[in-house]
């Protein structure tokens, strides 16, 4: 029996504009792997992606197919994916208590597998906690039920005949065992995730249906979550590593894994061409350079970059390299006004991987770059910026 994600997405925009929004922004992947669904942090794209089994889906009711998919993305609006796991805590019960805080909202829309506080094992739980409140106030089970056998995410295990569990996925969630590479994606994807939602409340604000589902209470939380910060430094590194590109040459010393000791290997090292573009104007603080520069001294021992100070124009003279692993300090070499287009010709020219750009955002929007790029701002233009773009824009504090 076939599942039409699309289809069922569709009918959700009907009636849940929040959600709908949302959903266009969530990459979406049919598999067998799992035996229901889940969301997780992709770390090779740095995006949110919901994972799911068309068979599951394909059993379920219409109202359970919406009440499911809402429940993967509250996982996401809550930081569920991308908040460390508490210390010292079984996995199952903090991935029950994730969901009990999320299905307080989903009461009458979930498979009867599904955990709700004052439910099934849940009785005495009230509705409308947090996932760390009802962490806390945990019910105690007899130790048959609560062993390490029962313990896990699906697919690793699954609970004993009876006992309750998490109806859907909770694995790539992020741990204390995560490489730094995908602690990097997830502030990545959760800024992502933050623009989207911005654009997902905006459209709902602005819906006939407004809202949807989504009560009064909660949507002053989701809104209240839109103002949190990213760590900017994490972000930063991300980008740097992301650019990176691959050269790939011939050698002798590598084997070759179809044509063994007949043809040469291939040898692969990366190596990223990032460009710095300073904006010189005086409305740039002295506090935001120095900040920007400190980072940059740490992510030299990553890479090379060229920095590109600029205003209207950029002088050639005055571009230098920032040879990988030196160290400098925050300098000011030029004065006036800011042009976007300046910087972006110097980069589309001398084939770099990337380009961040520190600035405060007053100046028009600039030409199309070639290179990915990034803007590194303060709070007024992140949140004020003269101008509007899909490119990643980031707060220093």
């Amino acid at each position: 029996m076939s599942f039409d994600l699309k289809l069922h997405a569709y009918r959700l925009l009907m009636d849940e504009p929040f959600f709908a929004a949302l959903s266009r922004k969530i990459e979406k992947r049919a598999s067998t792997a799992i035996p229901t669904a889940g969301v997780r942090v992709c770390p090779d794209t740095a995006q949110f992606e919901m994972i799911y089994n068309p068979e599951f889906f394909a059993s379920l009711s219409e109202e359970h197919v919406k009440g499911v998919l809402k429940h993967e993305f509250y996982h996401l609006i809550f930081e569920h994916v991308t908040s460390r796991k508490p210390e010292g805590v079984k996995p199952m019960v903090w991935n029950i208590c994730a969901d009990l805080a999320i299905n307080s909202h989903l009461v009458g829309e979930l498979p009867e597998m599904a955990c709700i506080p004052g439910g099934p094992n849940f009785e005495e739980l009230p509705l409308g906690k947090s996932a760390e409140w009802y962490l806390a106030n945990f019910p105690e089970r007899p130790e048959s039920e609560d062993s390490e056998d029962g313990e896990g995410e699906p697919g690793d295990g699954e609970p004993g005949e009876g006992q309750p569990g998490s109806f859907d996925d909770h694995s790539g969630w992020d741990d204390a065992g995560q490489s730094p590479e995908q602690q990097a994606a997830n502030q990545m994807a959760k800024e992502r995730l933050k623009q989207a939602m911005k654009q997902a409340a905006q459209e709902a604000s602005q819906s006939p249906n407004g809202w949807g589902s989504v009560s009064g209470e909660l949507k002053q939380e989701i809104i209240k979550r839109l103002e949190t910060k990213v760590d900017w430094k994490k972000v930063l590194r991300y980008f740097i590593k992301t650019s990176q590109r691959a050269n790939r040459r011939s050698s002798v010393k590598r084997i070759n894994k179809r044509y063994a000791y007949i043809h040469p290997g291939k040898k692969t090292q990366r190596q990223a061409k990032i460009a710095i573009a300073i904006d010189q104007s005086g409305s740039v603080s002295n506090d935001m350079l120095e900040s920007f520069f400190g980072e940059l001294n740490k992510l030299a021992k990553l890479a090379e970059f060229t920095v590109i100070p600029f205003d209207t124009e950029v002088d050639a003279s005055k571009v230098y390299t920032w040879k990988k692993g030196a160290s400098r300090t925050a300098e000011r070499v030029m004065c006036g006004g800011t042009c976007f287009d300046a910087p972006t010709e110097y980069v589309n020219n001398n084939n770099f991987d990337g380009v961040i750009i520190l600035t405060d955002m007053e100046a028009p929007k600039p030409k199309r770059c070639k290179a990915q790029r990034m803007w590194m701002t303060d709070e007024r233009g992140a949140s004020r910026p003269y101008f509007k773009t899909n490119e990643k824009v980031i707060q220093i504090d």
